[in-house]
């Protein structure tokens, strides 16, 4: 069993971050306990703005020291991105190990990667973070591979000289570019084969995994903890008429997300932009819900999403009291995807939006069509296929994309 490291949470509250202070500690509480640490304890304090060299003034500092001592604690983690010196000043002070919010995220996403890809991002999205922060061989670099902040999926120990370092950056993108090439083949191929895509985004652990699990028994891993799924998973899902659709479920979005992990992951959240609907997952539940709306809302405008159809989909409605829930995105469907009961309900809700956004069709079928009405059941919605006993004709009435063969034949026969 992994011995769970013992942790110690710094944060300063400022004008600049006063409103969603509280919810950000919480947050790196949960974020320490994802990555195996222990909560020990926390100092925060009051300050009209950071220390420049310190973030924490020196009083702070002292009392972090002797807490620190008192309390046997392994490792300080602050709720904010350290500079290479303030790091440097920081770990010479508290004769500590000493990572920030940034690096502690990296950490996690380390360890869930799973796929070649997201290895490789995750790697590139540490030797961007460390590149500044090498200093010959110090403390830090001296307990790489031995705990919280120092894991990676590639190298466990970390080359000092910069000119290795930027050899393995440029070899790192220069196998993502491969890797998103393919992608984008594969990317293409759905297009032209005309496939409805749905993806899901949302807040990390706001239940996506466990919804995608819902729809199609894909056995996506589900846990409660930050980041549960790292890698993008695509499902085929056939929906009750016999439309057959894909879902892809993405990384959870967090406040604060790393720059180096927008970066590295942008190929892998542009499966998002090619979506015909996306889910947005939201817990219902969360106490800080509205701010992780806003935080997906911004990073869905990072990304050129908010032109695509969306869903709201409030989960973990077995958590709360439904009378008193007040939603504040729409259109929106209320459901707890543990019960699976509201599997119908989020399917009428989909396929309520696919009607609106799809364009409708009838066709007139002969006798003869029958392998055209089951590609219709297929790649369509089909809503109706009703039999003219006098004219000796099918005529099947639902939903497909403006490109799709069912759209086409229909105008053809105009």
């Amino acid at each position: 069993m992994v011995k769970k490291e013992r942790v110690i949470l710094v944060g300063v509250q400022t004008p600049e971050n006063h409103h969603n202070f509280a919810e950000s500690m919480l947050e790196l509480k949960n974020l320490a306990q994802t990555a195996n640490g222990t909560m020990i304890s926390s100092i925060e304090q009051n300050r009209e703005q950071f220390d420049h060299q310190t973030i924490i003034g020196k009083g702070k500092l002292e009392e972090l020291r002797q807490t620190i001592d008192k309390e046997a604690i392994d490792l300080v983690i602050f709720n904010h991105e350290l500079t290479p010196r303030q790091g440097q000043i920081i770990e010479d002070a508290l004769e500590a190990p000493t990572i920030d919010r940034i690096q502690l995220i990296l950490d996690i996403f380390a360890k869930r990667a799973r796929s070649k890809e997201g290895k490789l991002q995750v790697e590139l999205a540490q030797l961007e973070y460390s590149f500044p922060r090498i200093i010959g061989q110090g403390k830090t670099l001296s307990r790489l591979g031995g705990g919280i902040g120092t894991r990676g999926p590639g190298e466990t120990k970390l080359e000092t000289d910069r000119r290795l370092i930027r050899k393995k950056m440029t070899s790192i993108r220069r196998e993502l570019k491969e890797v998103e090439q393919h992608r984008q083949r594969t990317r293409q191929q759905r297009n032209e084969q005309q496939v409805y895509q749905i993806g899901l985004v949302g807040y990390t652990n706001s239940g996506k995994s466990t919804l995608l699990n819902l729809l199609t028994s894909a056995d996506a891993y589900e846990e409660n903890q930050l980041f549960a799924t790292l890698d993008p998973l695509t499902k085929k899902w056939r929906l009750p008429e016999g439309f057959e659709v894909t879902i892809t479920d993405t990384v959870g979005f967090i406040q604060d997300l790393p720059t180096q992990l927008i970066d590295a992951f942008h190929s892998t959240l542009e499966e998002s932009q090619n979506m015909d609907l996306l889910l947005h997952v939201i817990d219902a539940s969360a106490e800080n819900r509205q701010q992780q709306e806003q935080t997906v809302l911004k990073l869905m405008d990072d990304l050129q999403l908010r032109q695509i159809p969306v869903l709201v989909v409030y989960n973990k409605a077995d958590l709360i009291d439904k009378e008193q829930f007040v939603p504040t995105l729409f259109p929106y469907v209320l459901v707890s995807a543990k019960d699976p009961a509201s599997k119908d309900k989020l399917i009428e809700a989909i396929q309520s939006i696919m009607k609106e956004k799809l364009q409708p069709y009838t066709l007139v079928l002969a006798p003869d069509e029958g392998r055209l009405l089951e590609k219709l059941k297929q790649n369509t919605l089909l809503v109706s296929t009703d039999f003219e006993e006098e004219k000796q004709q099918y005529v099947a009435k639902g939903f497909a994309k403006e490109h799709s063969f069912a759209i086409t034949r229909m105008e053809q026969a105009k």
